[in-house]
């Protein structure tokens, strides 16, 4: 993948190269060698960015600006959710089992 295809990707993601280096669990100043063509991704690298391409946008994982993760804290729906997982050992099993395939933000 040359430079310009990084960037043409990079586009079509609407990306920023430290968001795409964040999806891809690089270091952004490896994409940064990539795009000032002193690097080059490996074969599987570029297919994963492909993949990435190919899904669009919504492939790049982004944190809302500005927002504060504990902010959710006063929301009443919140507290109302964690004392029915608490009090409900099937729902909690079920919320464990949902929330696996989502990163741990601790």
């Amino acid at each position: 993948m040359s430079p310009e295809e990084l960037k043409k990707a990079r586009a079509a993601l609407r990306c920023t190269a430290k968001e795409l280096a964040l999806a891809l669990e690089l270091a952004p100043t490896t994409v940064a060698a990539w795009e000032r063509g002193d690097e080059f991704p490996t074969k599987k690298l570029v297919e994963r960015i492909a993949a990435m391409v190919e899904v669009g946008p919504t492939a790049i994982p982004r944190k809302a600006k500005g927002q504060d993760p504990l902010a959710a804290l006063h929301d009443p729906d919140v507290w109302m959710i964690f004392r029915k997982i608490l009090t409900n050992p099937k729902l909690r099993a079920e919320v464990m089992h949902m929330a696996e395939k989502y990163e741990d933000p601790a």
